[in-house]
């Protein structure tokens, strides 16, 4: 086996994937940009950030103490703090409320507010070892409204201890915006509250789309806006995540990544040198003996170090981490299926190959998150951009004759229809789908061209 191909399988056998689903990240993939350290710190309350950029990953690494220990180092406030989790994407019905219990509660003319006060009650109690009602959610509700004083003792009672509650995957408490703006800002309002209490901590992980309504509109709001931290991760950011993972394969693999990365080992965990944290030109040979210099034969097709990046980008210029290193990872497959004998261990057409594998994978994130999406632009497909927006209404007018109004949405419709195909445009361009140039005309972004189906001259093809 050629060095090249060792590298190649090294790659392959690194972990890359980014979607925890709640379980605990492995040690060696914990990397820390600049940018995040805000985000971490105890008195930032609101944390904002798009799909796949680490809400999810932060709000499971703040619960492992051993990775809160490697945290420590350049965020000493985390040691010694008890993490909970106040809401995420498991299910945890003594900890949280789940959607159908909000269903419920809403229903009944509940406030949320209190709802999420019940929440950090029974936290607060069961650290403690008291005994409050929690047959079930109402109940604990009904307890905090018919005795109050005795809620407010227990928050109030002397405490030996710090902690802090995290809440992230709001999105999952309803599936209508009204009802879940209704639920976000209960728990904001809750927020405030909490701050009262000395030794008390929470932070809420929003996607940005939650952040732009109407969720900060009480009393007071400005002082959880004001320490509001966003998630965004730089092109070196996104490198240094790619070496502190494949630094840290199993095995014979990791030997063979250290030898082309500068690294230092702390503990049974290696970390990347600090060069390799910046735009620095380690950085960037590092990855050149990856991928080589160029993206084609010669120099007119571009840098790998920057192409893989900068053509996953969405309409806001943001490249998320799950993107990246998604892309990658199956440039290493369909090198070693198509290229064995490459001089390097990722072919610049692979690499074209992992930006249309990281596509369909946002592409399916979308779907998820909003079912509206892939109807909407799945009509454009045969189309080349940039393109005149009339083009793009005479396509969607043609999809759906009825109108704007007949688009199907099981769950948080687009936002704007009212204000008919502009509207829905608007809310494509705030999600980073869409982007509109200077001479009008409307374009998107390879990372969703190509999962959707959509051309552009010299660009990525989409699949067959």
């Amino acid at each position: 086996m050629t060095q090249t191909q060792q590298l190649r399988e090294a790659i392959l056998a690194a972990p890359l994937e980014t979607s925890s689903f709640g379980e605990t990240p492995q040690p060696g993939t914990l990397y820390l940009p600049p940018s995040h350290l805000k985000a971490l710190r105890l008195d930032v309350h609101i944390v904002v950030g798009g799909r796949g950029v680490g809400k999810s990953f932060w709000t499971a690494a703040l619960q492992s103490e051993p990775l809160r220990g490697q945290l420590g180092t350049v965020s000493s406030e985390l040691q010694g703090i008890e993490v909970f989790a106040g809401f995420s994407s498991s299910e945890a019905i003594e900890s949280y409320p789940n959607a159908d219990v909000f269903f419920a509660f809403l229903a009944q003319n509940g406030d949320p507010y209190d709802l999420w006060r019940a929440v950090v009650l029974r936290w607060v109690a069961r650290r403690v070892g008291e005994n409050i009602p929690s047959d079930n959610w109402q109940s604990t509700v009904e307890w905090l409204k018919s005795d109050p004083e005795a809620a407010a003792r227990l928050m109030q009672r002397q405490r030996d201890w710090k902690g802090l509650i995290l809440f992230d995957a709001l999105d999952r408490t309803s599936s209508e915006w009204r009802r879940m703006d209704e639920i976000v800002r209960g728990l904001l309002r809750t927020i405030l509250w909490l701050k009262t209490f000395p030794g008390l901590y929470a932070k809420v992980f929003l996607r940005e789309d939650q952040a732009e309504r109407t969720v900060f509109n009480f009393p007071d709001a400005s002082k959880l806006t004001a320490t509001k931290a966003e998630l965004a991760w730089a092109r070196h950011d996104l490198h240094g995540l790619l070496w502190q993972r494949l630094i840290n394969a199993p095995d014979i693999h990791g030997e063979r990544m250290r030898n082309v990365c500068p690294s230092v080992k702390l503990g049974d965990v290696w970390r990347v040198a600090q060069d390799m944290k910046s735009e620095s030109e380690a950085q960037k040979k590092a990855f050149e003996a990856l991928a080589g210099p160029w993206m084609g034969r010669d120099k007119r097709r571009g840098v790998p170090y920057t192409w893989s990046v900068g053509h996953l980008a969405d309409g806001r210029g943001q490249t998320s981490p799950r993107s990246f290193l998604a892309a990658i990872r199956q440039a290493a497959e369909d090198s070693s299926e198509r290229y064995l004998q490459h001089n390097y261990a990722l072919h610049f057409e692979s690499i074209k190959r992992g930006i249309q594998k990281a596509s369909e994978i946002r592409v399916q994130e979308m779907a998820e998150d909003y079912p509206w999406v892939p109807d909407v632009l799945s009509a454009l497909s045969g189309m080349n951009v940039p393109v005149a927006f009339d083009a793009v209404k005479k396509k969607w007018e043609e999809q759906f004759p009825a109108g704007v109004q007949s688009i199907s949405s099981t769950r948080l419709p687009a936002q704007h229809v009212d204000r008919g195909w502009d509207g829905v445009r608007e809310d494509l361009q705030r999600l980073g789908l869409l982007e509109t140039k200077k001479d009008g005309r409307i374009d998107m972004p390879d990372l969703y061209r190509v999962g959707f189906g959509l051309g552009r001259k010299g660009g990525v093809k989409p699949r067959n």
